[in-house]
């Protein structure tokens, strides 16, 4: 026992003066914000910065990715230095992305995307990442698009693209590795109605959005829906609202629900199709700066004896928020459905030198009585709501929306509204009243 002792004691002693000489030199290092340092901080409060962003290139046991801390650092200084969800970073592909969902072009294969939870089909909150449970489904190719060309259908399952399997990654990062450089290849590994899996290539090209859609409901009624405020939006919806009215339209159904919002000069020059004249909305930026946008006066179906009728729901956002409102407010729409978003900030869009961007707000809306849609959304007239009994092909906001326009007055002999040229989608300012939701399209 006596002879074992020695060896404990030396080194416990030896321990003792490793630890001494290891706080020591954390000590003497932490005295390094005095010293020289590679970072030049643009402001005082960045001095700290500079000194951890030196220490973990000089100390840090493994290598580091300079790219990678420097999104981090962005990414974090939006994240918990300002206060406000709609201003943040978005990494390269991610602001290529938007960008490309923004301008209403981009390249892929042309398919609408969603997200199905096969055993809680009304929770897709549950669904982050794809799964057994949460499947990444088509939800129907675009016509006339490269996916349609190779056979693609809707409900099939997308498994893995590229030979990866898509389990465990988001929707966000799908859409970007099927999105890619026109005349490339992508593989889809798909399942058909439970069937095998199997594969489909397809070459990518240049997809241009189709952001409007259109029927006649009982050969009178013209259903017109808006997916998003695009670029080129104000121009598609111009033609195909007057391309209704000129097929016999007497009532306007104004679908606006699920669309996240856009340009700015769109939203203005879609709520003039509707209206003459008067403030669609304002905005109001620092140092009491207020931009005021009114009516264009070039809109085919101003007419107020035009019964319209608007639908929104909680998808119903920014831009959609700023039309629903200005007609509201007029005394020009009915809105019929679920309270919309609540979004009343605009942003602006800028590229970093690493091709990726930052949107920051930089100013908020109002409605013409300077009403803000924030945090409640606007409340529609008539509320309907689908519950979990209503079957899957019904709408319960479109057949309410035909119910009031069935009460709705006609004049047997009113003359049409005279269609003026469309107007061109002269986008000429970067402000972005969105996104606030993910496009499915790649």
């Amino acid at each position: 026992m006596g002879g074992g002792s020695v060896p404990w004691l030396i080194s416990l002693a030896l321990a003792a003066v490793v630890g001494a000489l290891l706080f020591a030199g954390g000590y003497l290092a932490a005295g390094g914000a005095g010293g020289t340092t590679s970072c030049a901080a643009p402001d005082p409060a960045f001095e700290a910065f500079c000194e951890a962003y030196d220490r973990l290139q000089r100390e840090y046991v493994d290598e580091l990715d300079p790219e990678k801390l420097a999104e981090g650092a962005i990414e974090g200084m939006f994240q918990y230095g300002v206060e406000d969800p709609y201003s943040g970073y978005m990494p390269p592909d991610e602001y290529q992305r938007a960008l490309g969902d923004l301008s209403g072009t981009f390249s892929g294969i042309g398919a609408e995307m969603a997200i199905r939870n096969t055993v809680d089909p009304d929770d897709l909150a549950a669904c982050t990442e794809f799964s057994d449970t949460c499947q990444f489904v088509v939800l129907a190719p675009l016509a006339s698009s490269p996916a349609e060309a190779a056979g693609v259908l809707a409900g099939d399952v997308v498994l893995a693209v590229d030979g990866d399997p898509v389990s465990g990654s988001t929707m966000n990062e799908q859409i970007s590795r099927i999105r890619g450089e026109a005349g490339t290849q992508v593989t889809l590994t798909l399942q058909r109605d439970g069937g095998e899996p199997f594969d489909v290539t397809i070459t990518r090209a240049e997809i241009t959005l189709q952001e409007v859609e259109t029927s006649l409901i009982d050969g009178h009624i013209g259903y017109i829906v808006l997916n998003a405020f695009s670029a080129p939006a104000a121009e598609q919806f111009a033609q195909a609202l007057e391309g209704l009215l000129e097929d016999g339209a007497d009532q306007i159904v104004f679908d606006l629900r699920d669309n996240p919002g856009g340009y700015i000069d769109a939203a203005q020059q879609i709520a003039s199709q509707f209206l003459a004249a008067g403030v669609i909305f304002t905005q109001e930026s620092a140092g009491d700066d207020v931009r005021i946008y009114e009516a264009t006066g070039e809109g085919a179906a101003t007419d107020p004896d035009l019964p319209l009728v608007v639908l929104i729901n909680g998808g119903s956002a920014s831009a959609s928020e700023i039309v629903a409102a200005a007609l509201d407010e007029a005394g020009r729409a009915t809105l019929v459905g679920e309270p919309s978003f609540g979004k009343n900030t605009v942003q602006v869009w800028s590229r970093l030198e690493n091709d990726g961007g930052v949107r920051i707000t930089i100013s908020r809306w109002f409605t013409p009585g300077h009403n803000s849609v924030a945090p409640e959304g606007l409340q529609p007239d008539i509320a309907v709501a689908r519950s979990a009994e209503t079957p899957p092909d019904k709408d319960p906001a479109l057949e309410a929306a035909l119910a009031y326009l069935a009460e709705q007055p006609l004049a047997d002999e009113r003359p049409r509204p005279e269609a003026s040229p469309s107007p061109a989608a002269r986008l000429t300012s970067p402000l972005v009243v969105g996104i606030v939701g993910v496009r499915g399209i790649c």
